[in-house]
């Protein structure tokens, strides 16, 4: 037999997490869209930023 499955629900929809905590998720969801808009900026010059780790594993230059 299976569950239902249930969507999963934001911070904003209930009350019961504390504001300061969404307060804090969006500003790293804002962190990662600038480092995102930032990398592509720079990409767009022929500078290359990307993250040197992929998934725990060295990545070559």
């Amino acid at each position: 037999m299976r569950l239902p499955r249930v969507p999963a629900l934001r911070g904003e929809d209930i009350g019961l997490v504390r504001p300061y905590f969404v307060a804090h998720e969006r500003r790293e969801a804002e962190r990662r869209q600038r480092t995102r808009r930032r990398t592509l900026v720079l990409a767009t010059g022929g500078i290359d930023i990307r993250p040197r780790r992929t998934r725990g594993m060295g990545v070559a230059a």
